[in-house]
């Protein structure tokens, strides 16, 4: 494995490190089973429906996975970007309690701001593929930083 890229509540990247291949990928390990086939599926999914871009965001391309060792490789993506779909649902959302969406969408709104009308658009073109992202954060939905 090469240096690591990020790490989360269910695993951590690392950059591909081969010899044999000239792409540059990135192998994330999961913590668990459901959150690994979650991400899988996502994937899957997405790559089925042939997406790449997302509103002008990057969507890694999924390059393969192992069941047994819960690893998935993917592309890696500039920003900006949307990744993380390990606690995405596939073909409709979990059902919550009344109220509980209403409270994390009120969240989410004041997390970014006024990027939310984007982030609102792309988690509207996700749902059109089936694939309800629920880990919403700057980190998964990056932009690109003008500064």
């Amino acid at each position: 494995m090469g240096r690591r890229l990020g790490r989360g509540k269910d695993g951590i990247v690392f950059v591909a490190v081969s010899k044999l291949k000239a792409l540059r990928s990135a192998i994330k390990s999961h913590n668990g089973l459901e959150a690994y086939r979650r991400e899988r599926c996502a994937y899957e999914r997405l790559a089925e429906c042939r997406v790449r871009d997302i509103e002008g965001f990057h969507v890694p391309q999924f390059l393969g996975a192992d069941d047994e060792l819960l690893v998935i490789e993917m592309t890696i993506v500039a920003r900006p970007f949307v990744l993380d779909f390990a606690s995405a649902y596939l073909d409709r959302p979990p059902e919550f309690p009344e109220g509980v969406m209403d409270d994390w969408e009120a969240e989410k709104r004041e997390e970014f701001g006024g990027n939310w009308p984007v982030v609102e658009s792309v988690l509207q073109t996700l749902r059109s593929h089936g694939v309800h992202l629920l880990d919403l954060n700057p980190g998964n939905i990056g932009f690109l930083d003008l500064e």
